[in-house]
């Protein structure tokens, strides 16, 4: 069968972003305020949105004939000194509210006004539920309103419903301990990815083919990283996939010709839903505990998690772990010309970590270098 456009894997994402819950059941004020309760319990941990329609008119905010768009523009920008402000006039789809909502940990949504791919579900006798039955796609919890009301039998049948706990309204710990639970478990499992580079000018050869180790240098990695890694993955181009044949599990670059960050975008490409953590070939002197102590203080909320680079100026991007939500911002910098992956770390909210030793990110361009690297690492086992 033809197939016109290509397969691609990808992202697991709801009208607004991955992690979205729609509170319905009940008025608007009580959605407001559960959500601001739970903005209040969680905002030190992650990034919370929400989302809701204005229930005034239009016309009513402050100033409205002064705006650019009452004017025929289509886009304001204001800067409101504590925050900061889009105004749009068209009508957002999904695709566009995603990428406003790329970096958010959980969104919040009112389901008296929109959808989302999983809801919380208020029993209150002031709104129909039997009204937003095609809503109801993925009920994760139910809330009751008092102590006066009960489950209604159309609810009962929904699919799964012993398994779905139930809360008083009033239980704004009891409900953020849920949430906080629910984000846990989606956190994204890491995958591992050798940034095996290919022929190098100054070295003269493939440096992942170098031996320090008593293995080439691509094995030593892809070893390293499958100890702390779901799975892990050669990244090389096509004459390498060639040559790697079955020995070790490959991405074959598919964005071409932009080094490291090819590799990375081609990985994220491979499985978006995954953290990706990616190491350069030629860093010699990198041992498991750098790796180790990576994972143990990565920060899922952030785009990246990285080092400070051995002058303590910048991130370091030859080990760093992207988060899924980094697979639109390496996009966003590839589109406006800029293939640096540090240039990326450097403007996006990450996690700057000190490295355990960063003589583990000196790496080795040239034979001399490659002479000396494994001369001081036969020195330090002996």
């Amino acid at each position: 069968m033809h197939q016109k456009h290509a397969k691609l894997a990808r992202p697991d994402l709801g009208e607004f972003g991955r992690n979205e819950i729609a509170i319905l059941g009940t008025t608007c004020n009580n959605i407001r305020t559960l959500a601001n309760s739970l903005v209040k319990q969680l905002s030190s941990s992650s990034k919370i949105a929400y989302v809701d329609a204005d229930h005034k008119d239009a016309g009513s905010s402050d100033n409205i004939n002064d705006t650019t768009i009452a004017n025929g523009g289509f886009l304001e920008y204001t800067n409101k000194i504590s925050f900061q402000r889009l105004d749009f006039k068209n009508d957002l789809n999904s695709f566009q509210r995603r990428a406003i909502f790329n970096d958010q940990d959980l969104i919040i949504v009112n389901g008296n006004h929109f959808t989302a791919k999983a809801q919380i579900v208020v029993i209150d006798p002031v709104k129909n539920l039997e009204k937003k039955l095609e809503q109801l796609t993925d009920i994760r919890l139910i809330l009751l309103k008092d102590e006066t009301v009960s489950i209604p039998d159309f609810l009962k049948r929904h699919e799964g419903f012993n398994e779905i706990p139930v809360l008083s309204l009033n239980d704004e710990n009891g409900i953020a301990e849920f949430i906080r639970e629910l984000l846990s478990k989606r956190i994204p499992p890491i995958n591992g990815l050798v940034l095996s580079g290919g022929l190098s000018s100054r070295m003269k050869k493939d440096k992942g083919d170098l031996n320090y180790h008593g293995v080439s240098q691509r094995e030593y990695l892809y070893e390293l990283l499958s100890k702390h890694c779901n799975k892990a993955f050669i990244s090389c181009n096509a004459e390498q996939a060639v040559e790697l044949g079955g020995r070790l599990p490959f991405i074959q670059d598919n964005f071409l010709h932009l080094g490291p960050m090819g590799g990375i975008l081609s990985a994220l490409q491979t499985d978006p839903n995954a953290a990706w953590l990616t190491i350069a070939c030629d860093l010699p002197y990198l041992t498991e505990r750098t790796i180790e102590y990576l994972v143990a203080n990565r920060n899922s909320s952030k785009t990246a998690t990285a080092f400070l680079d051995p002058s303590g100026d910048f991130p370091e991007p030859l080990i760093t772990l992207w988060e899924p939500k980094s697979y639109f911002v390496l996009l966003q910098f590839l589109s406006q010309g800029y293939s640096c992956p540090r240039k990326v770390l450097i403007n996006s909210d990450i996690l700057l970590l000190k490295a355990p030793n960063e003589k583990e990110f000196l790496n080795a361009n040239s034979p001399e270098q490659y002479e000396m690297a494994v001369s001081e690492l036969r020195q330090g086992e002996k």
